[in-house]
């Protein structure tokens, strides 16, 4: 049994994965397909930006006939697929030339890794953007995928390929890990590269503020959520409905709404 640090920091998943045999073997694993690539970029921006927000990959990579994406998210905000989905039109639109022709020369490949819990309760949920006839058969024209991937929720039913993968994630977020559980080479390096006693001073303060940042997001995540639950709660009190309907409804305690009736009041 080994001590790590979680995988759910970005400076952790990247210290590992940013490691061209690392990335190549997962990527093959998810995607099934063998990257030609000499380095991982990390924190990757394109110069010319596309649409009003600023887009920065995790973890990334392209070959002469793909370009792959890797990110790490922890908490999970109510953008969630949203926001990946965003992230991969634009390595798609990054590479329009002009009008005269629509195909990128790289497939794009996204994969997402989430840390934390999903209220879908899935190990992988993939965006196939290839049409499909009447029948559902594809029609093999586009070959873009995004892929999500919970390592929560892993189980005997997930593709073989990628249960090592995400049994190693799931059980770095305890913060220790039993090697022997592991054979795939790739990931006997990253169990070493993730071990506590390897985690540089700078490795710690980032992850420090990795953690602080998450905290406050998730904060003014859940104080949205309860504002917006008190409006509605509010809205149905002035309807005449019963406290204890209104808090059935919304989530809240009757002690939060009795606080509020006086407010109002």
């Amino acid at each position: 049994m080994k001590k790590v640090a979680s995988l759910q920091y970005g400076v952790i998943f990247k210290k590992a994965f940013s490691r061209v045999d690392i990335f190549k073997a997962f990527v093959k694993d998810i995607i099934g397909i063998e990257l030609e690539i000499e380095k991982v970029e990390t924190e990757k921006t394109f110069d010319q930006r596309i649409g009003n927000i600023r887009v920065e990959f995790d973890l990334y990579a392209e070959d002469l006939k793909n370009r792959v994406i890797v990110e790490i998210q922890h908490q999970n905000g109510s953008d969630y697929y949203d926001r990946f989905l965003h992230y991969h039109c634009v390595a798609l639109l990054e590479q329009a030339a002009n009008y005269r022709n629509y195909k990128p020369d790289l497939t794009v490949y996204t994969i997402v890794v989430l840390t934390s819990a999903d209220k879908h309760k899935t190990d992988v949920a993939v965006i196939d953007f290839d049409p499909k006839d009447k029948n559902g058969k594809p029609l093999n024209e586009i070959k873009h995928k995004v892929i999500y991937l919970a390592p929560k929720y892993v189980d005997e039913n997930t593709p073989e390929m990628y249960r090592e993968w995400l049994n190693a994630v799931k059980d770095s977020l305890t913060g220790e890990i039993e090697e022997s559980n592991y054979h795939r080479a790739e990931l006997q390096t990253v169990i070493g590269l993730i071990e506590k006693n390897r985690v540089s001073p700078e490795e710690k303060y980032q992850m420090i503020e990795e953690y602080n940042f998450e905290s406050d997001k998730q904060k003014r995540f859940e104080e949205g959520q309860q504002e917006k639950a008190l409006t509605i709660a509010k809205n149905l009190f002035s309807k005449g409905l019963e406290i204890e309907i209104i808090a059935e409804t919304t989530g809240l305690t009757i002690s939060d709404i009795e606080m509020l009736v006086i407010n109002t009041n």
